[in-house]
């Protein structure tokens, strides 16, 4: 018969979006409540699409919660996809593990949960469609998951779900790790798989498919995150459509000052950047930006230099382009124009010197060393380099140093 079901993952409900708490203007509830709006517009759609069924990859959770009102609101937004008839099958990954309530928590009677001991398959009688999965009894399972599950069910559709990082480099810690072929090898139409935070359809055949995380939390996960709506017709796969569920965008926003001669000119470019991505990444949504500055210009070390400054009025611009734009952070990467001609050649070659030299390193941090031991911790979350220098790693202080001296000494500089 030909249905559609929602494959989702990683929902880490009640995970704080990270970064966002500590900037002024941003609304506290939604901070604490993003992974819970995330979870609703995901029954919202479920329920208006008219989904056979609901699949969760692992990491509902997201580590050892100790409030049962996580789980109680969990339940609550199982119940509404009860009320329209939505089946929920649900596996336990690497961070649900980590609590001991979770498994204490009763479940609504249209949600299945995959043991944990063994593969399980089951079945959904109004579409006959066979599901295999395994929940993690611990963080760390302990190597392929993959290969105890069993063969597909002739005359089915069959749909793996696994929490797993597959094998090779894809930014997460590699539990249970496996091949695309070994899934392949097992017959099934659709692997629902959990635990890499980015959307990616691996291959198409069959489908393994990563639907990524509901909300992202911090600048490591940039753009849209939702789930995948799986389209089947005739008994196989037809579409496989990713869908925004998110209420807050991350983006790294990048900001071209090549051949920027003035304050004015770099205050300009940054407006329109971070208009283009209001425009063509937020898509409607609050959004949180990293900007990062680069290109070779004359305002490289006026920016090393007023580095606060620079950051305070990216973040004015921010708030005048919108109330819902915040700055995460602003990354300095620009470079000097090749020679600097408004200082001597001996000068500029000493201070080069100097920025490089060990010594010199050694003896600002000896001069320092009553201020630093004076200075309280919590300065150090206010100036950027103090914990560079408490630590005596002036490899990135000294350049920026010596930037902003030749800012000093040169004019002409608007």
């Amino acid at each position: 018969m030909d249905f559609k079901f929602l494959h989702a993952a990683d929902i880490h409900l009640d995970s704080p979006l990270r970064g966002l708490a500590r900037y002024e203007g941003v609304p506290a509830e939604l901070v604490r409540t993003a992974t819970r709006s995330a979870l609703d517009n995901l029954v919202s759609y479920a329920i208006e699409e008219k989904v056979a069924f609901l699949v969760i990859a692992g990491d509902l959770y997201d580590g050892d919660w100790e409030a049962f009102a996580t789980g109680l609101y969990f339940c609550s937004a199982m119940g509404r996809l009860n009320e329209a008839g939505i089946a929920v099958y649900l596996i336990y990954g690497n961070h649900d593990a980590e609590s001991h309530l979770t498994k204490q928590l009763p479940l609504p009677p249209n949600v299945k949960a995959f043991r944990s001991d063994r593969p399980e398959t089951v079945t959904h009688a109004p579409t006959g469609v066979v599901l295999h999965g395994q929940s993690y009894k611990s963080r760390d399972p302990g190597g392929d998951l993959a290969g105890g599950y069993p063969p597909a069910i002739d005359g089915s559709f069959n749909i793996g779900v696994l929490h797993t990082a597959l094998t090779g480099d894809r930014g997460h810690a590699p539990y249970a790790p496996c091949r695309p072929e070994e899934l392949a090898a097992k017959g099934y139409d659709y692997w629902a798989l959990g635990h890499v935070h980015g959307f990616e359809i691996v291959t198409s055949v069959p489908y393994v498919v990563f639907p990524g995380n509901l909300q992202g939390r911090n600048i490591r996960e940039t753009g849209p995150k939702g789930a995948a709506l799986v389209t089947v017709a005739d008994g196989h796969v037809r579409a496989v459509d990713h869908i925004p569920m998110d209420v807050v965008r991350w983006a790294d926003v990048e900001v071209d000052l090549c051949g920027a001669e003035s304050v004015t000119d770099g205050h300009e470019r940054i407006r329109q950047s971070l208009e283009a991505a209001l425009s063509g990444q937020a898509d409607g949504r609050p959004m949180m930006a990293r900007v990062r500055l680069s290109g070779e210009t004359l305002i490289h070390d006026v920016l090393a230099e007023e580095r606060n400054a620079w950051r305070e009025g990216v973040r004015a611009i921010a708030r005048g382009l919108s109330d819902e734009l915040w700055i995460e952070k602003v990354v300095a990467a620009t470079r000097p124009p090749a020679r600097t001609e408004a200082l001597g050649d001996e000068l500029d070659a000493l201070l080069d010197q100097l920025a490089a030299d060990p010594a010199t390193a050694s003896a600002i941090v000896d001069d320092l060393a009553d201020f630093l031991a004076r200075a309280p911790a919590e300065l150090d979350r206010e100036l950027d380099l103090l914990p560079e220098v408490r630590a005596g790693r002036l490899g990135g202080v000294l350049p920026d140093a010596a930037a902003a001296l030749r800012a000093r000494l040169q004019t002409g500089v608007a």
